[in-house]
């Protein structure tokens, strides 16, 4: 008898980031015997032409600012058609299961609407789904303490030319004692300063902020028909606990018979790249 095909785990990655930082989580997950793959998303990592005023040194700040985008008319679309087709070349193999941190979860939202059939099983590792279209243009009803966007305003580029890309200087952190604290605190609390300055030299700068839009919210007649995780991270300060708890309540209010299976991890918010075993275990009992 021929053994079932084990699973790929096919990686979605968050603002500001790229395939590099799954480079942890995958190691570990070679070691269980599992396949995996992560993607560059349009305009990012290798798929990025990023400012090279980002990487000199001593940076030059007007170059920064002026510099053009990697994201420039990159959209929510672009993302899903690029996923998609790596994704039935995957699905060619055996069962997927997509795998999105941060804002990674609009982009594998706006995936499982539209090709369910595709996919085995959705998972969010403290990501975003937007499960009501109202998410996009009210205030939420939650108390949200996160540390990034303080942090984030400290390294904002002022003047960036494209509608809705934000670009964020990851690297001044490197000479900003105060700030590296304020950034790892908020980001990857749980590392050592060493893991945290591999993790910001692996960032890009820019970021496309257009894709929270409607296409990212989930649909019961596509998203809903795939099973669904939620992986809480008890540690994050990013996307805090309680925003992570008030999507997950709104998602399984839409599909009230196929609702989360939660878990929790006591993590950071990218707590895969600095402590990647217990992702890999929770990701591998998923699957057997």
């Amino acid at each position: 008898m021929r053994a079932l095909p084990r699973p790929t785990f096919a990686f979605v990655h968050g603002g500001s980031s790229n395939a590099r930082a799954w480079g942890p989580l995958m190691s570990e997950l070679a070691l269980l015997g599992h396949r995996s793959y992560a993607f560059d998303l349009p305009g990012h990592g290798d798929l990025a032409d990023s400012p090279a005023p980002y990487y000199r040194q001593p940076q030059d700040p007007a170059a920064l600012a002026a510099a053009p985008s990697p994201m420039r008319g990159v959209t929510l679309r672009d993302n899903v058609r690029h996923v998609v087709g790596v994704l039935r070349g995957l699905a060619a193999h055996g069962p997927v299961v997509l795998v999105g941190n941060s804002l990674g979860g609009l982009t594998i939202s706006a995936v499982a609407n539209a090709v369910p059939d595709l996919i085995d099983r959705v998972v969010y590792l403290s990501a975003l789904c937007i499960a009501d279209p109202a998410m996009l243009t009210e205030p939420w009803d939650v108390a949200d303490d996160n540390l990034l966007d303080a942090a984030a305003a400290r390294i904002a580029v002022p003047g960036a030319r494209e509608p809705g890309v934000v670009r964020l200087n990851w690297r001044a952190a490197h000479t900003d004692p105060e700030l590296f604290a304020q950034l790892k605190e908020a980001i990857m609390a749980d590392s050592t300063d060493h893991q945290f300055r591999l993790l910001l030299d692996s960032l890009d700068p820019d970021e496309n902020h257009m894709v929270l839009e409607s296409g990212a919210v989930v649909t019961a007649d596509g998203w809903g028909r795939v099973p669904h995780t939620y992986v809480r991270l008890s540690q994050d300060r990013s996307n805090t606990p309680a925003v992570q708890d008030h999507m997950i309540r709104t998602a399984d209010a839409l599909t009230p018979d196929n609702p989360f299976d939660v878990h929790t991890l006591t993590t950071s918010h990218v707590g895969y790249f600095s402590r990647p075993e217990p992702f890999a275990k929770l990701l591998d009992g998923l699957v057997r």
